[in-house]
């Protein structure tokens, strides 16, 4: 299926662009988040007159995601969790509990930003985990797990 991408996509395309993709791929997850719509002649035509807002929109979410970006880089999140005595966890420290952390630290990000490429944490110790505001924008936040205090 011919697409036009509406925001920059990972590994697809970037604003503007008219790509094939599978059509599941089309139906079931571009076209209903609002990241393209189908590439017919009326859509194209609309798509250009509307090109200055969606590349107006599309940079100040590059500008806030950098803010964000710049201001959560280098930072220090500590997670508790119960552990043994040799420091394995019982259970993991995951995507979604460090996004609660920075969530109560005040960055506002989802699960989704956050980029664990081994996997969940499942030790006591310091880990450097990517968190990804914006497909161009990657900071570094250091997660400190440490064993709960019974």
């Amino acid at each position: 299926m011919q697409i036009i991408l509406l925001e920059k996509v990972a590994n697809l395309g970037n604003l503007g662009d008219v790509v094939k993709v599978k059509d599941g791929y089309a139906r079931n997850f571009l076209i209903p988040t609002r990241q393209a719509r189908r590439a017919t002649a009326a859509a194209i035509k609309e798509f250009e007159a509307k090109r200055a807002e969606l590349e107006k929109a599309a940079a100040e979410k590059l500008a806030a995601a950098q803010a964000l970006g710049d201001s959560m880089n280098g930072k220090t999140v500590r997670i508790s969790q119960k552990a043994g005595v040799d420091g394995r966890l019982f259970g993991s420290v995951t995507n979604a509990d460090i996004a609660d952390a920075l969530n109560k630290l005040g960055f506002a990000v989802s699960k989704s930003q956050i980029r664990l490429p081994l996997g969940p944490l499942k030790a006591v110790g310091e880990f450097a985990v990517s968190v990804a505001p914006h497909t161009d924008v990657v900071s570094e936040v250091t997660v400190q797990v440490v064993a709960e205090a019974e």
